[in-house]
């Protein structure tokens, strides 16, 4: 990979660049100021700043208009003197609020996410669970106490935990690969809502960076480097419900700055069986504009939660009057994790378009989960109770080389080239039977897993006219060794293999308000380490191939409307079983889909958003009507609406519903739809605000996880198949209040 850097670097001296128009763009506070976008209105060349603020964008001749735009700040103008093209300019930008009006569509393969980040920005997360909720189209559901990952659902996929998205956050990888309670398992509780700056994301397998789980998509949480405010905040709700955050600068300086931030969540829940549930965040992070056009982010932080559940729960339990919405089978359920990390981030900028940014990573994971999905089917006498738990050291690093704005004869292109690995070495998985938390009656799996993978990617950005063409490549080498524990003798299984990624995207752009898009690519996610080992290398990653047609309008300043048609085919479908408590291969699939999305300032208080989602997902190996894939979503839709008015009111409603979906593969069983209404109003003063949050407005009974399980009861001779559930929550309101300074 070195060679090829050297190769790119070399052709891009030859080919000689357009003079350069270079400068810092900062606050009014002089803050450098990171992401803004530069767009030259008049040859459509775009870059954007790093974190120390700084740019470089070629421009043709003199009089050309150069746009600035922040969420967030006022948009400004340059017209290009002969003065700029010589020496390095100073841009100040003003705080605003935020608006549409601030974006400006350019030509990238993600643009959407920059639109939706006015939604974040207008609308700040309140809990760990509405950061993914962001992301158009995407569901989650809890089902286990409020300390599991979430159930994620995204393009036609139950994506169980993770198996088809890849999250991130800063880039550190969330999924966990070879997890003791499933594969590509993410859990984001170590995130605190308020630290987060933007979530950014994209659909379908077609972005070079992204590798293992990128099939429906990806999620990268990006923080924020600095804070505007030092912050506190208490709020308590129903349910013994309570929540205190605090975020304070410990360094404040033009090129340095520093925070912490610590998160503290105790609730018992709706159950008749209380959670129990709490979960500790503490994080700091360290940023500095370094000498020689350096940037360097660190960041630390740790996790902790415990909780008890009341699980999933079987509707003729609830219907025969045996147990309530809320009540339990096995109220023993429940689990606790940790999670410590460890991250930095160095970029450096040369000179002509020329960028290096290097990450890295380390985190300790602790996981213990105690699950009853079947009550009495296997064991009669003492339950079906199972036990889950891993220790992990995961760590990794990556480098990526950009170059920007090369010209090539009547081309200008952009180009990248990365390296990086991940490695993972688990130790103690296992998955034993319990009774009460306390007996293990049975070890049913026991070893020790570790996995590596390396990858290097190089992908190019060729500008046409209005035309951009986006080739890239992606190589990933995946070795697994697994220790069998409960073998008698000691042997290491091994196996090993590589997936080729090739994609293509294609960006037609004939103006700042328009964007057309056909994007193609193929992706793949893994299989767990047990089972590719047990199966002698079968099935260890599965491609997706997609294909993506769409585009992204902005009729006015204060609109922009979004569609897209896609499709995307899997060699390999991996599904959960809720009576082993595993992940297998369920075999190949496809998804049709169609997306529709608005977003409005009607005015400059009032903000509205909607996107609906609607797919058509089956299995490609069985005959019509055994062909369903189960709770794959057909049609999900959110929306809402946002305000703030001058005299220190703001709040919001917003809904979301996903239709009824097949539980099993025959449409026999019925997971419900639902349509859920939240609502938020918060009054400020001078620096103090007061929020009343109601989730499920509306009280509705919806259940927010639902499988197809078979399962027996104490008091029954036979096993059912039906619908078993986790009920969302009924109407909750908390209060709260928060200061800066």
């Amino acid at each position: 990979m070195n060679y090829l850097i050297s190769f790119l670097v070399m052709l891009a001296v030859q080919t000689g660049f357009s003079q350069a128009f270079v400068g810092t763009v900062t606050d009014n506070e002089g803050i450098p100021l990171e992401d803004v976008g530069i767009f030259n209105k008049v040859n459509g060349k775009h870059t954007h700043t790093d974190g120390m603020g700084k740019f470089e964008l070629p421009v043709i001749t003199v009089n050309d208009t150069i746009n600035f735009s922040l969420l967030g700040h006022f948009n400004q103008e340059l017209v290009i003197s002969d003065r700029d093209l010589k020496n390095p300019v100073q841009i100040s930008m003003q705080r605003s609020s935020i608006s549409l009006e601030q974006v400006v569509l350019v030509s990238k393969v993600d643009a959407l996410s920059k639109i939706v980040e006015a939604d974040i920005q207008i609308n700040p997360v309140n809990s760990s669970q509405e950061i993914l909720r962001k992301v158009p189209g995407l569901f989650i559901g809890q089902h286990a106490g409020g300390g599991k990952a979430e159930q994620i659902f995204l393009r036609g996929f139950d994506v169980d935990h993770g198996t088809d998205v890849s999250l991130s956050v800063d880039g550190m990888p969330v999924n966990m690969v070879s997890h003791a309670h499933g594969q590509g398992y993410a859990d984001l509780h170590f995130v605190i809502p308020e630290t987060v700056k933007n979530v950014h994301f994209g659909k379908g397998p077609y972005y070079a960076h992204q590798g293992d789980f990128n099939t429906a998509g990806f999620v990268d949480l990006k923080l924020k480097n600095r804070l505007s405010d030092n912050l506190v905040s208490m709020e308590l709700g129903q349910f013994d419900t309570r929540r205190f955050v605090g975020m304070f600068n410990v360094l404040e300086k033009q090129n340095s700055s520093a925070y912490v931030a610590s998160e503290l969540t105790l609730t018992d829940g709706p159950f008749e069986s209380p959670q129990n549930f709490n979960r500790l965040n503490l994080m700091g992070r360290y940023h500095i504009s370094m000498p020689g056009k350096q940037a360097l982010s660190i960041t630390a932080s740790h996790f902790q939660s415990k909780w008890d559940a009341s699980g999933q729960i079987p509707q003729r339990a609830v219907d025969q009057g045996l147990i309530g919405r809320f009540g339990a089978i096995d109220d023993t359920e429940g689990g606790e994790t940790s999670r410590t990390n460890l991250s930095l981030t160095h970029r450096k900028r040369f000179s002509n378009g020329q960028s290096l940014k290097t990450s890295a990573y380390i985190s300790q994971y602790d996981f213990d989960l105690f699950s009853n999905f079947t009550f009495f089917l296997e064991d009669p006498v003492n339950g079906d109770q199972f036990r889950q738990r891993e220790n992990r050291l995961l760590m990794g690093a990556q480098t990526i080389y950009n170059h920007e704005n090369i010209s090539l004869g009547n081309l200008n292109m952009d180009y990248s080239a990365g390296v990086g690995f991940r490695y993972d070495n688990i130790d103690d998985n296992h998955l034993s039977r319990t009774l009460n938390r306390q007996t293990v009656l049975e070890r049913l799996a026991f070893g020790d897993i570790d996995q590596i993978n390396t990858y290097g990617f190089m992908s190019a950005d060729f500008k046409w006219g209005d035309f951009r063409f986006a080739p890239a490549l992606r190589l990933d080498h995946f070795k697994f060794d697994y220790v069998d524990k409960l073998s008698e003798s000691f042997i290491t299984r091994s196996e090993e293999k590589i997936a080729v990624s090739p994609k293509f995207n294609t960006i037609f752009s004939p103006s700042p308000r328009t964007q057309f898009f056909l994007k193609t690519g193929i992706g793949f996610h893994s299989n767990d380490a047990r089972v590719v080992t047990a199966k002698n290398g079968e099935e260890i990653l599965p491609a997706a191939y997609g294909v993506d047609l769409g585009t992204i309008l902005k009729p006015s300043d204060r609109l922009v409307v979004n569609a897209t048609l896609w499709r995307l085919f899997l060699e390999q479908e991996f599904v959960y079983v809720g009576d082993a408590g595993i992940v297998e291969p369920s075999g190949r699939t496809r998804r049709l889909g169609l997306e529709f999305g608005a977003r409005y300032q009607a005015t400059d208080w009032l903000y509205l958003y909607a996107d609906a989602n609607y797919t058509h997902a089956r299995s490609t190996e069985e005959v019509d009507g055994l062909d369903f894939i189960p709770l794959a979503p057909d049609f999900t839709s959110i929306g809402g609406l946002t305000f703030q008015s001058k005299k220190g009111f703001s709040g919001g409603i917003n809904y979301r519903y996903i239709d009824d979906r097949p539980a099993n593969e025959d449409n026999s069983i019925v997971a419900e739809g639902y349509f859920v209404t939240d609502a938020n109003l918060n009054y400020s003063f001078k620096n103090w605000t007061i929020s009343l949050i109601a989730e499920n407005l509306f009280n509705v009974d919806w259940n927010e996880a639902q499988f197809a399980t078979e399962s027996r009861l104490f008091n029954e001779s036979q096993p059912v198949e039906e619908l078993h559930f986790t009920p969302g929550s009924p109407f909750y309101i908390r209060g709260r209040i928060s200061v800066r300074f």
